[in-house]
This record gives C-alpha cells, sequence and structure tokens, in this order.
C-alpha cells in the first residue's frame, strides 16, 4: 500500500503546530505589508496581523513561489510516496494552476486537487482527505471523492465593518458611508468558485439570523438530507465569536460540535475584524 501525504496552505486556517500534530503538510501564505514580506503563521501571527491592519498598513496577499511549492512537496515525497495538495479554490486565486502545472514535473506522484474550497471548508476537505489516506485510499482516488462532492460546501460570511470591502472595490465610497450610517451588514457567501453577494440587512443580529436560515435552507433542500459537517469561524473578536458558536449550536442541535476556528489572513485582511461566518461541508465517504 502506497504512503500518501496530505499538503495544503494556510488558507485552510490550520496552523503549523496543528499540521504537526495531524500528520499534514502546510505551505504558509505571504503577504506584502508596507511592501515587506511575512508568512501567515511563520513570521506573522493573527495578533500581529490585526495590530498592523488596525493601524492602516498596507496589505496585499500574494501566492508561494515555486520554489517554496516545490520544497514542501519534495519534503513530503521524502517520506511517502504520493502527495494529495489542496490549495485554496482556483476562482480565488491562480496558485491553483500553477501547482497543477508544476505537478507535471513529478510523474504521477502529485494530485492537486481543485475542490473549490477556502477556509474552513478547505481545513474540512483536509481532514477527508487525512482519513482517506489512512484507509488506504491512493492518491489518484482521493482526488477523485474531493471533486466528486467539491460543489457540496456552503460557506455564509457578515462582516462589522465596510470599509475593508471599500478598500477591496467591492463596495464603493459612497456606498460604504451610506451603509455605515444606516448599520448595513452586507451578508456574502461562497457557493463553490468566489465570494459572491447574497444579502443586505441592517444590524448584526439580522445578519447572523439571515447566515442560519440560509444554512438551514442549505441543508433542507440543496443538500436534501445529506450527512454534512457545520463549520464556523470568526475574525479577531474572541469574545464575539464563542456567542456566535452558542447561537448555531443552538440552532443546530443535531449536528456534531465542532471546532471555531480563526478566519485565515487571505480572507481576513479582505472583510477585517469582527466579521463572522458558518459553513457546512459533506461527510465523506469511501469509495
Amino acid at each position: 500500500m502506497s504512503k500518501v501525504a496530505i499538503v495544503t496552505d494556510s488558507n485552510s486556517g490550520i496552523t503549523q503546530n496543528q499540521a504537526k500534530k495531524m500528520g499534514v503538510y502546510v505551505l504558509p501564505m505571504p503577504f506584502y505589508i508596507n511592501d515587506e514580506l511575512y508568512l501567515e503563521d511563520i513570521t506573522l501571527t493573527q495578533e500581529k496581523f490585526y495590530e498592523m491592519l488596525a493601524d492602516g498598513a498596507d496589505v496585499r496577499t500574494s501566492q508561494p513561489s515555486i520554489g517554496e511549492v516545490k520544497d514542501m512537496w519534495n519534503l513530503a515525497l521524502k517520506d511517502n510516496d504520493e502527495l494529495v495538495y489542496i490549495p485554496m479554490s482556483s476562482g480565488l486565486s491562480s496558485s491553483c494552476q500553477t501547482a497543477t502545472m508544476l505537478a507535471e514535473d513529478y510523474d504521477g506522484k502529485v494530485f492537486v486537487v481543485d475542490n473549490q474550497r477556502i477556509s474552513v471548508t478547505q481545513k474540512q476537505s483536509v481532514l477527508d482527505a487525512l482519513y482517506l489516506a489512512t484507509s488506504g485510499k491512493t492518491g489518484a482516488e482521493i482526488k477523485e471523492i474531493l471533486l466528486r462532492d467539491k460543489m457540496e460546501s456552503s460557506i455564509y460570511i457578515t462582516v462589522d465593518t465596510l470599509s475593508y470591502l471599500k478598500k477591496g472595490g467591492r463596495v464603493t465610497a459612497a456606498g460604504a458611508a451610506i451603509g455605515s450610517v444606516l448599520n448595513l451588514k452586507p451578508v456574502l457567501t461562497i457557493q463553490g468558485e468566489k465570494l459572491d453577494a447574497f444579502a443586505k440587512v441592517r444590524g448584526m443580529k439580522v445578519a447572523k439570523k439571515t447566515m442560519l436560515d440560509a444554512i438551514e435552507k442549505d441543508l433542507k433542500e440543496r443538500f436534501d438530507g445529506k450527512p454534512m459537517h457545520l463549520e464556523m469561524a470568526y475574525t479577531y473578536d474572541d469574545d464575539e465569536a464563542k456567542i456566535w458558536a452558542d447561537e448555531i449550536m443552538n440552532r443546530f442541535p443535531n449536528m456534531n460540535k465542532v471546532d471555531l476556528d480563526p478566519l485565515s489572513l487571505s480572507v481576513s485582511c479582505h472583510i477585517g475584524p469582527g466579521a463572522l461566518a458558518v459553513a457546512v461541508s459533506i461527510v465523506e465517504e469511501q469509495l
């Protein structure tokens, strides 16, 4: 039986310490903050990131260099016969296409999975892949399963401030000003490839209810009773996040309890502190 390594990037929200405990490899995503290079969870902590963000730092996301990707893959292949690489969705970054091209040089040992995931749903894909690998699946079989169910996930996010969406060009300056006065909270969604608008409501309480209603509808209609993981995430505010976790579990008491994870910094830099998210993704089964 071939040994299969599972590799992902830090967009999954998996920290380096968590990766060691899980037995997976996590490629840190690079950021340029005030033109200085930082690596997520290596030279850039969550605390430092939000501190610099609050100070008005210029933050730009980037993608790992070809050399960094190959170094990580080569490390993983030292003790394994194959590897499955799960990067962030190709709809959000070009890093997946780059990895797909690089894999051609690895004689069928590297399987790049573009299953349209990000953050907590990407993390769940890593956990699914790890389970499948330990169950004896090959890299090709794991890729087949993850791609088969790549659209079987759903994320809803709301933000505390419109200023970061304005910086990213998703909200006009006038729209952000009006929204702030009226206490408007956009609810965003990721249903596969990219981040889209879902609703615009007044106040965080209504925004949270809108997200929970949307998840409940997805579970009943879109996923039609399939077994699903429930996931939740946030940016920066730990106390508000715990309240959010309780609200989610009270709404869905029959779902498996899950961890409350900080959103990866690549997502956070576009939506700012105080954001809340809830997601579901399919429970993978073996072929």
